[in-house]
């Protein structure tokens, strides 16, 4: 039996504001007209820094990196190496293919990179540079060749930590501009700035809607929601490191939701308290109380199979799982976006430093797609190959047949013309071979 503890006073939506997609339909449009010009009023209008060019020069991404102390130049490295050693195992893993399928007829496929890419860094309301690493290195290990990156000011000025990132990172272009009037100057252009073929990386509402309305005209990696996490857990913890991990997420934002799925009700209680506890001293309690307030809730169920079942309608981009058994989870889930198993790691791992990319699905995406990762940045792009006449001849009938059956019969001359020509038949113009 499945019940709540603590239910959500409010439920993610899945639908755009209107009135966010009509404020960005008009920015978009503006930068679409106006180009660099239009880059630089909104840039000013919104992020209050006025440059003649938005491109950082070479000197000036050698002073963020310059700016760095040696500990956080130390750890940053760290981050990055551990991102890009996954990034290149999982790129090793996507082999090309060639396969004689018939005697003659040869078919493969190639996975070639995307030639140019445009990476937002958010840096509103936190400088998040750890997007750099996700996005540009992994673009980079995919083998694209033009990675561009923008970056709001952070505080008025230019965010020297996420330029260092982007920089270490291997950006070709480093630009400081936030919000949509980034998303357009990279997926539109403009006089100064290449457009680039898809865009990746988190951002708020707008930036978000940004990318859904440019989709089609670019590629896009996510469509992307607020932060959410899920926490699933028995008895073998406690409360304390329960609360810690949904207050942790909680703070992105005050519509981020953080849930929790149990089989123990002394467990679920007892975060309660804490959370009550933690939220007396965090200094970000402002937000995670919101978020804890209006989409925490805590599940209570009776069996492993009930736990799975809400973890699948949940859906949920991070999932914490600590329980006796947290494979059995891995082994049964199949919606997340990424899966932290046992106490001894948590989503800020994933977020910062141990490898895997925290570019996720939202919203329940994750039903239909996984995250962010170096495939994304990859085409699948089929060949074939017909080597001798005898192979053109037969596969050629067979598809003069399926054409007509279809009432293609242009379609079915293609297969004709090489049944004539190859197998030395006379079949009739607009006719199907015969068998």
């Amino acid at each position: 039996m499945i019940r709540h503890l603590k239910t959500a006073r409010l439920s993610q939506g899945d639908q755009t504001d209107p009135a966010v997609t009509e404020a960005v339909e008009k920015l978009l449009a503006q930068v679409a007209e106006g180009g660099d010009k239009a880059v630089r009023e909104l840039s000013i209008k919104f992020d209050g820094l006025d440059r003649e060019s938005y491109r950082l020069t070479d000197a000036e991404i050698a002073a963020c990196i310059d700016g760095l102390t040696w500990q956080e130049r130390h750890d940053l490295d760290f981050a990055q190496e551990q991102i890009r050693n996954f990034a290149q195992a999982q790129r090793d893993s996507m082999l090309d293919l060639e396969v004689e399928t018939l005697p003659g007829i040869i078919l493969g496929h190639r996975n070639v990179p995307i030639r140019n890419v445009g990476c937002y860094v958010p840096g509103g309301k936190y400088p998040l540079l750890a997007s750099a690493h996700m996005t540009v290195l992994t673009a980079k290990v995919a083998g694209c060749g033009r990675v561009i990156t923008c970056a709001p000011p952070f505080k008025g000025k230019i965010a020297e930590k996420i330029v260092a990132a982007q920089a270490l990172a291997g950006a070709d272009e480093i630009y400081c501009l936030g919000g949509v009037q980034a998303i357009a100057a990279m997926g539109i252009g403009t006089e100064s700035i290449a457009p680039v073929d898809m865009l990746a990386g988190p951002g708020n509402a707008f930036v978000a809607e940004a990318k859904r309305l440019l989709f089609g005209r670019v590629g896009i990696d996510l469509f992307a929601g607020p932060t959410e996490t899920l926490v699933i857990a028995d008895d073998t913890v406690d409360g304390e490191i329960c609360a810690t991990d949904l207050l942790g997420q909680a703070e992105h934002g005050a519509n981020s939701p953080a849930v929790m799925i149990t089989n123990s009700e002394k467990l679920a209680r007892d975060t309660l308290a804490q959370i009550d506890r933690l939220l007396a001293i965090l200094p970000t309690a402002e937000i995670a109380r919101q978020a804890w307030q209006d989409y925490g809730e805590i599940i209570l169920c009776d069996t492993l199979d009930e736990m799975v079942a809400e973890g699948d309608r949940v859906a949920s981009e991070h999932v914490q799982v600590m329980t006796a058994d947290p494979d059995y989870f891995l082994n049964n889930l199949t919606n997340y976006g990424a899966l932290f198993l046992g106490a001894r790691t948590n989503v800020a791992f994933g977020d910062k430093v141990i490898g895997t990319n925290h570019t996720l699905p939202t919203l329940r995406a994750a039903r239909y797609t996984g995250g962010l990762w170096v495939g994304k940045f990859l085409k699948t792009c089929t060949y074939q190959k017909v080597l001798t006449d005898e192979a053109s001849a037969m596969i050629g009938a067979y598809a003069s047949r399926l054409c007509h059956m279809e009432g293609f019969v242009g379609h079915a001359e293609q297969a004709n013309i090489r049944v004539r020509r190859y197998g030395k038949r006379n079949v009739g113009y607009g006719a199907a071979v015969d068998a």
